[in-house]
């Protein structure tokens, strides 16, 4: 009876143990933060998941030489589609955007591990 009783205690241990890494893996936020930019695209692609990615040019960050100002990109996805269809129909504006970044990615959630969940402004 001790052994049943240790392997239950044991097996309860590791399934508890493999759902706290599942959560922090797939749905712990580690990060949330707002970046703004010239909205360069959202697209609907994927072969099984069918998901919203864009892409938020940002400029003014200096390079190593001087003078030069290389343009930063930051590649996103977008799980809402009302709030996909509202950047898809303002493609070339500048957007400020929240969003959340996750460990790892879900194939359902998009490509990337930063999700947006919300437009601040639109210019």
């Amino acid at each position: 009876m001790k052994s049943k009783k240790t392997i239950y205690i044991i097996l309860a241990v590791v399934i508890i143990g493999l759902g706290g890494f599942f959560y922090y893996s797939y749905y712990f936020v580690f990060g949330e933060g707002v970046k703004a930019g010239q909205l360069n695209y959202v697209v609907k692609k994927g072969y099984i998941f069918k998901t919203y990615e864009g892409k938020l040019i940002q400029t003014g960050f200096r390079t190593g030489q001087p003078g030069a100002i290389q343009s930063n990109e930051f590649e996103f996805s977008v799980t809402d589609n009302a709030i996909a269809e509202k950047m898809m129909l303002n493609s070339g504006k500048t957007f400020e955007l929240h969003y959340k970044e996750y460990v790892n990615r879900l194939p359902w959630r998009g490509y990337s591990p930063f999700v947006v969940d919300k437009i601040i402004s639109i210019k």
